[in-house]
């Protein structure tokens, strides 16, 4: 199952519920949005610095992780979400490979 590292930052709205619920309200929110779509949440932090929250999870595919995000931005609680894929050693084994035909620019 892909792996993906999502950073969230707060808006005002989600900043206040979160001092109103606490955190442990919001990282099992998360849990259920990750498991909502068959995924399965890894790791939840709060994080000082641009990112609010970081997030480590599962999720059956890139639609999942798409449809999770979507979710998050359209309840208000977030001002910006940032999701990156995460590869295994092993993916980068085999992608090393395969030898993929490219050109570099002037050659």
């Amino acid at each position: 199952m892909p792996r993906y590292l999502i950073r969230a930052s707060y808006s005002v709205e989600g900043v206040k519920g979160l001092l109103s619920k606490g955190g442990t309200a919001r990282r099992d929110a998360i849990r259920e949005a990750v498991a909502s779509v068959g995924g399965t949440l890894e790791a939840f932090y709060f994080a000082f610095g641009d990112d609010d929250a970081i997030i480590l999870c599962d999720m059956p595919d890139h639609a999942s992780a798409a449809a999770v995000s979507l979710a998050a931005g359209a309840g208000g609680g977030v001002s910006s979400t940032s999701t990156t894929v995460l590869l295994s050693p092993e993916e980068i084994d085999r992608a090393s490979e395969i030898h993929a035909a490219y050109r570099p620019p002037g050659s």
